[in-house]
Formats: structure tokens, C-alpha cells, sequence
């Protein structure tokens, strides 16, 4: 007697669809079961936003450039793939914001802008004395009796006062989403600030009990993790895991196809037609909306306007910058007039990816609303990022070379998201069995939340196909 061989298709070469294909054949090879895969990536290149520039010794990140080591999957994913000696720390320092055309230190004990120590708050600048006193009745104020969603600029802004929000934790937030954090969901992107203002009723207290302790008596621990060669070191190492047959790249979904009797067919853009008994898609909802439209009616992803933002990369010799001061970087309000949001000193921050001598500066431009940018060239966003800098930092040269990387921003979750998720889901199950989502648009944007996405479809999948073998 024959056996059947399910065939499952896997749309989005980006980490979170690279993840859950790992995951599989891994699955498949360890346990022997009768299925084959097909990964569909519509680029040229698997990854996403996911990319890494070795040139002349730094790695160069153009993307995201780590992640935090309390999101395991990341770190998991690397032990897995044999590159655990590949993983780096984060080297500690002060950390800076501009205000008023200066460079002003993030004060001590700040954790997410949410202050934890008395001296370092009273003594800052960057807040005034009326501030300072809003933000102390978050000490006496009670816990929010409500259960509903609201947005992160309201939650803070109800425990700590306006101006709080907008010189500590709107720059600190922006570097995650450069959206505006009024309209951000607190439940999709930070429910752990509702979980502890409920346990600890003050914020200020909860987080001073949340803060990472110092190892010994020197710097505090690193809170992100990389490897060595670069995130796209992930990348690379599924990539070698996989059955060369089953990535299929340069190869977009036109539209997908319910067979009478089950399973589905994925008539890709270049006419073939592919054909599955299950299917995931890790690619953004905007473009699975429509390819489900004929079968389940889903809303689209509620969001601000998506905008695009550029990453920054520029090298010199250290000799010729001079910081004045000690630390891994800036960010930067939205207030300040400045054209950059964010700059890191990686020779300091990342020391590995910068060779003996050299330095590295990685700033960002792109904010909401602000896009005017996208019109410049690569030439007239170094420019402008170094006009900014001029006014903070010494810089004797022009760079030695340059990356500038555009990216569309990843869409910030807004109000209301998981009650959107849970409407989503409900559809597809119920009018696209065998149909999963996965990825940014629905369970976290950062890489350990995408991965994790990906690892957690594997037994759904499977289940999908074999009942009973998850």
C-alpha cells in the first residue's frame, strides 16, 4: 500500500518563515514523518529585513542588530543551528539624549524612561521641577481599575505626566517603533508595564523592582545578544539546513486556490501552480488580505499610515572622532529639530564589528510624518546625518565609505490589535482550514517574537496534515 506524502507550503523567506522551516525538517528528519515543504520567497534573497554588509573588516548590520536576551527564542535558535560560540554581548555605557543641541546622560536607573532612582531624577535637566513633581504622584497614584486596551502614550502619560513622555520615554520607545505612541497598543506591544502596574499599583516602584542587577561592583550587564558574523549568520545557517529543492526564491503568491475535497493550490506570479495540504504565511497581512478574500473576509491590519525609515552607516578612523564623552549612543526627540532619531557609536557598543582603529556610526532617519527624506539621495541623507552629528560630536572627515539602507518600518500595533488577531484567526480557521498566519503583523515585530512565531506554527502544521502527530 502506498503512503501519502503532504506536501505543506511555506510563504515568506523572511526569519519568521526561515524559522518555522528549520523547525520542520527538523521535525521531519527526527520523528520520520511523510511530509515535504516548500519555502516561496518572493525576493531574491531569503532574510527580510534581516541583512548583513562584511566590507573591509566591519560587519555592518542593515537591519535589526540584535535582540534581547530575555526573548530566548533567538538565542535558542542560534544553539540550534551549532553557532552559540557565535554569540556576543552588548558592551554597557551611558547612554545620551539630545536636548537642546546638547548631549544630555539618560539618568541613572531609568528603565524605559520610568525613573527608579531619587538623586539621578532630581538633579537631571531634562526634566523641569513641575515635571519632576507630576511624575512622583505616580507613587501615590492607584492602579488603573480598567481591563480594556489603550494606547502606551496614554498609560504613561496618566502615570507620569506629559513631559516625562515626551523627553525620556517617547525618544527611548521610538527606537522599537518610530510610530506615534498615542495610537500604540500598551496590551500588543508592552502589556508587561499593565501586568505591573496591577501587581505594584506605582510604576516607579515595579520598575525599580524590574531593573537588571549589576553583576559585581562594575557595569551593569548587556541586555542584547548578536553573533559575531552578523544576524544574517541565522540566515545563512537554516539556509545550509535545508534541502536545496525546497526554497523557492524569485517566486511570488498571485493568488491561492481552496480544492473541492481539501488542500489548496498557490498559483504563483510567475503562472506555476503549487500545490499544498497546508499552508503558513509569514509575509504581511496586506498582502495575504487579498489572496484570502474569496474564502474568509478579514479586516484588514488596523495601523497608522506604514513609513519608510533609513538606516545610516557610516566608518572613519577613530582619530578622527572625538566624542567627548563616555557611552554607546544617543536618541533623539522628536521635539529637538533634529532630522536623525537615533545614533549608536558600534565601535563601542558592538566592538566585533569594527576593525582595531576604525569607528562606526550607525544613525537613523524616518520618523511618521516625517518623509521628506525619501525624496534625497544616499549623498544628501549623509549630509544631513552629519549636520546633526556636527552639532554634537566632533568629526574631522568624511566617512572612508557609507551604507544608507531604506526599509519600510515594521507596522506598530495599534489599539485594539489582539482583539483584531483574534477576529483574523477566527476567519481564516473557519473558512480556510489548514490556513496559518505567522509573523510580524500579528504576534510581535522584534526577531526572537518572529522566530518564536514560526517555531510555535511547526505542531499546528503538522497537526494540520497528520492529526494526532504534532
Amino acid at each position: 500500500m502506498e503512503h501519502k506524502t503532504f506536501h505543506i507550503a511555506i510563504v515568506g523567506g523572511g526569519i519568521t518563515g526561515l524559522s518555522a522551516a528549520f523547525y520542520l525538517q527538523r521535525e521531519i528528519e527526527e520523528k520520520g514523518l511523510p511530509i515535504r515543504f516548500h519555502l516561496v520567497e518572493e525576493k531574491g534573497r531569503l532574510g527580510g529585513k534581516i541583512q548583513t554588509w562584511r566590507h573591509e573588516g566591519f560587519v555592518i548590520e542593515q537591519g535589526p542588530d540584535s535582540f534581547l536576551e530575555r526573548k530566548t527564542s533567538a538565542a535558542q535558535l542560534a544553539v540550534d543551528l551549532g553557532l552559540e560560540e557565535q554569540l556576543v554581548r552588548n558592551s554597557t555605557g551611558q547612554a545620551y539624549i539630545w536636548h537642546k543641541d546638547r548631549l544630555m546622560p539618560i539618568p541613572e536607573g531609568a528603565v524605559m524612561g520610568v525613573p527608579t532612582k531619587l538623586m539621578p531624577f532630581v538633579t537631571t535637566d531634562l526634566i523641569s521641577w513641575p515635571g519632576k513633581i507630576r511624575a512622583a504622584a505616580d507613587l501615590i497614584m492607584p492602579a488603573s481599575k480598567g481591563e480594556g486596551d489603550l494606547s502606551v502614550g496614554d498609560f504613561f502619560r496618566r502615570r507620569l505626566g506629559g513631559e516625562v513622555i515626551e523627553n525620556l520615554i517617547q525618544p527611548l520607545l521610538s527606537g522599537v517603533y518610530s510610530g506615534d505612541i498615542d495610537n500604540l497598543s500598551l496590551l500588543a506591544n508592552f502589556p508587561q508595564f499593565a501586568q505591573l502596574e496591577k501587581q505594584h499599583r506605582s510604576l516607579i516602584l515595579a520598575m525599580k523592582h524590574s531593573r537588571p542587577k549589576k553583576e559585581g561592583e562594575g557595569k551593569p550587564k548587556g541586555i542584547f545578544l548578536t553573533l559575531k558574523n552578523g544576524l544574517e549568520s541565522l540566515v545563512e545557517g537554516i539556509e545550509s539546513r535545508l534541502p536545496s529543492a525546497s526554497i523557492r526564491t524569485n517566486s511570488g503568491v498571485k493568488e491561492l486556490r481552496k480544492k473541492e475535497g481539501g488542500g489548496y493550490a498557490l498559483v504563483l506570479k510567475d503562472g506555476e501552480r503549487l500545490e499544498a495540504d497546508a499552508v503558513l504565511f509569514t509575509v504581511p497581512h496586506a498582502a495575504v488580505e487579498p489572496l484570502m478574500r474569496p474564502y474568509a473576509s478579514v479586516p484588514s491590519l488596523p495601523q497608522a499610515k506604514p513609513h519608510m525609515v533609513a538606516t545610516i552607516a557610516m566608518a572613519f578612523p577613530e582619530s578622527a572622532i572625538e566624542l567627548g564623552m563616555e557611552g554607546t549612543g544617543f536618541i533623539v526627540p522628536r521635539s529637538s529639530g533634529a532630522n536623525i532619531t537615533a545614533c549608536t557609536w558600534a565601535h563601542r557598543k558592538w566592538p566585533h564589528t569594527t576593525p582595531k582603529g576604525k569607528a562606526l556610526l550607525r544613525c537613523f532617519v524616518g520618523r511618521a510624518k516625517e518623509q521628506s527624506f525619501m525624496q534625497l539621495s544616499d549623498e544628501e541623507i549623509i549630509e544631513l546625518a552629519l549636520s546633526d552629528l556636527h552639532k554634537t560630536m566632533t568629526i574631522r572627515q568624511k566617512p572612508d565609505f557609507y551604507k544608507v539602507t531604506r526599509l519600510q518600518n515594521a507596522i506598530p500595533y495599534v489599539v485594539g490589535h489582539q482583539a483584531w488577531v483574534r477576529e483574523v484567526t477566527g476567519k481564516v480557521e473557519a473558512g480556510l482550514p489548514g490556513v496559518l498566519l505567522a509573523g510580524a503583523s500579528y504576534g510581535g515585530v522584534g526577531v526572537p517574537d518572529c522566530i518564536q512565531q514560526g517555531k510555535q506554527a511547526v505542531p499546528k502544521l503538522i497537526q494540520a496534515v497528520l492529526p494526532g502527530r504534532s
